[in-house]
């Protein structure tokens, strides 16, 4: 297969899974899991891993910056002020204008707030950040996502952590249809096979955490997860057949003895 690089705010990367780094049982266990998995670029959550105290164990210390892309995003953030405050203290630590902006609703269900999620990218963009969002799988926030300068659009699956797969496959063909932004589907997915189906439904790229973090074995899910997604997108790159109610036999009928 020819080249086929994904591509965020002009910048090329090879794989087209995005991993997180929360949950691991150490920065050891993160590094080796982002390593077979392939990814170009690990998430980071600026209000929980540490990236600036010398005085701790470093993310950079395990994960190289120079080689993996850092993606700093707001986990944790409730509302729009918290949401620019962390992504302006990652621009001061690192440099990043690359971010992954999440406004969470509630603790409970960890849905997107959309109304304080539209508000900080568009704030966000006219500062100068380059902005992937997470958001529902509603097709007009999408476009109103897209319509205030969002950089990657980044439906969840399902509720965050939840290893429900994609519940809305529907809404997703309608995302994917409508924008040509960057669709990376984030949250929710469970096993290697949900990857697979969100690419076979178009999305460029999937973000993956809890369901490589959580396996009872890291590595070999990153591992699947690294197959999976490079599984999907030849699928969809492939073309499918034409779904039909009826049979239709594999070999002629002319020429039957």
């Amino acid at each position: 297969m020819k080249s086929d690089k994904l591509i965020i705010a002009k910048k090329k990367f090879n794989s087209r899974l995005i991993v997180g780094t929360g949950k691991y049982k150490s920065m050891s266990e993160c590094a080796k899991a982002v390593e077979l998995s392939g990814a170009d670029i690990v998430t980071v959550a600026v209000r929980r891993v540490n990236i600036s105290n010398n005085k701790k164990p470093l993310l950079m210390d395990y994960i190289d910056p120079k080689k993996i892309t850092y993606l700093p995003n707001t986990a944790g953030c409730f509302n729009s002020d918290e949401a620019l405050r962390t992504l302006r203290l990652a621009r001061e630590i690192g440099g990043w204008k690359l971010v992954k902006l999440e406004v969470l609703g509630d603790k409970k269900n960890l849905f997107p707030e959309m109304i304080e999620t539209i508000k900080s990218t568009e704030i966000l963009t006219k500062e100068g950040f380059k902005v992937m969002v997470y958001c529902n799988d509603d097709p007009l926030m999408a476009k109103r996502l897209e319509n205030v300068g969002a950089c990657a659009i980044m439906p969840l699956a399902a509720p965050i952590g939840s290893g429900l797969g994609i519940q809305n496959k529907i809404n997703i063909k309608i995302i994917r249809k409508q924008t040509k932004l960057p669709l990376i589907i984030d949250a929710g997915l469970g096993q290697a096979s949900d990857a697979t189906i969100a690419m076979e439904l178009g999305c460029d790229g999937v973000l993956v955490n809890t369901a490589i973090a959580k396996a009872k074995k890291p590595f070999n899910m990153a591992l699947a997860f690294k197959n999976a997604v490079i599984a999907g997108r030849q699928s969809f790159l492939s073309g499918r057949i034409t779904p039909n109610l009826m049979g239709s036999a594999s070999s002629p009928s002319k020429g039957i003895i």
